[in-house]
């Protein structure tokens, strides 16, 4: 900043890294136990460099399976959980999208009710309905399937709630223009609502995408077999009270395989997301 003395711009600067290194150290230390046997990472102190095992701790745990989960690989896991996340992210948008088109641009009877209704929602979250939700589940055979996954978390009304208050400030001209023009209500959904949406839809895929990574105790309950659960369930049930019942170092292997997509995704979709939040000219 103008004006901005040294010792302050240092005191800030020191400050910063001070957090990074807070934040990244338990990082950087799952990742080097990952390629310490387990016999070293049962012998304290833990080495802070690499070790010689990390090829053979990803291979086995990636392809091998572990015991404490069912012999399951952990790349089934990390299947299972994409697709939960991706299911997630895509339907709470598609839905969420339609729900506010249909508020914002098509009057009906009882139309703000509805939308009082989706925004009413906020105040229940999964916990609070998990047993009707998870009755109906049963009564539906959905249990161990991507659908029983996936189908009671899709539903949004968060975004419905941000793409309610963007669509609101399309101007009405626009919208004329778009029916002079000949364009029916889905051509003017297509061709016009979602390409000004894109950054919109961007910055809530990247939010919705880390929920549905994250979910731990939807996927507890609706899933019995352990080639169905998700890398998060997988986690805690890998883990025992007894450290030498606990293969660690294929914990630690799978904590950083299950932290590389949410960060992926982050990383590569970082100038959309940014974008999605701070821009304000449509």
């Amino acid at each position: 900043m103008i004006g901005q003395s040294p010792i302050r711009t240092f005191i800030a600067h020191a400050v910063l890294i001070l957090g990074v290194l807070v934040v990244a150290f338990p990082i950087y230390y799952v990742l080097v136990a990952s390629t310490h046997s387990l016999q070293t990472i049962l012998r304290p102190p833990l080495p802070l460099v690499p070790g010689d095992q990390g090829w053979a701790n990803y291979s086995t745990a990636l392809f091998g399976g572990v015991g404490r989960i069912g012999g399951v690989a952990v790349g089934t896991l990390l299947f299972n959980s994409t697709v939960v996340a991706l299911g997630i992210a895509i339907g709470k948008i598609i839905i969420s999208l339609l729900s506010a088109y249909a508020i914002v641009f098509f009057r009906f009877p009882g139309r703000m009710v509805f939308f009082w209704l989706i925004f009413i929602t906020l105040m229940l979250p999964v916990e609070v309905r998990i047993l009707p939700t998870y009755k109906v589940m049963v009564d539906l055979n959905l249990i161990d399937t991507y659908t029983g996954l996936i189908l009671p978390l899709i539903a949004s009304a968060t975004a419905t709630l941000l793409f309610r208050q963007f669509f609101m400030t399309i101007p009405g001209e626009l919208v004329e223009a778009a029916r002079v023009d000949g364009a029916g209500p889905w051509r003017f959904f297509r061709d016009i609502l979602l390409p000004l949406s894109r950054t919109n839809i961007a910055a809530l895929f990247v939010i919705l995408f880390i929920y549905g990574w994250t979910q731990y105790l939807w996927p507890l309950l609706v899933t019995n077999r352990s080639d169905m659960n998700t890398i998060v369930i997988a986690l805690r049930k890998m883990i025992s009270f007894a450290d030498a019942d606990t293969q660690w170092h294929l914990v630690m292997v799978t904590c950083v395989l299950a932290i590389l997509p949410p960060v992926l995704v982050v990383v590569l979709m970082q100038r959309w997301f940014v974008r999605g939040l701070v821009e304000t000219e449509k």
